[in-house]
């Protein structure tokens, strides 16, 4: 997969009194608990879902070589 990068998110707001959608995302993305990271893999869906919880997250890009 030429071009694929990877994205570093953390979470930094808790998702107590969002919407059920936002949680629902969060939890897709495998975000639990506040300062919780994960690396994902920068792919059209997930980029989605970042832009949708983006007010909760931090993105950071990390270059990816297969």
């Amino acid at each position: 997969m030429s071009g694929a990068s990877l994205v570093k998110v953390t979470l930094i707001k808790s998702p107590i009194g969002r919407k059920s959608s936002h949680k629902a995302t969060l939890k897709a993305l495998g975000l639990r608990k506040v300062r919780q990271t994960k690396c994902l893999l920068a792919s059209p869906e997930v980029i989605g879902m970042l832009t949708k919880v983006s007010y909760m997250i931090i993105v950071e890009a990390i270059p990816y070589e297969s």
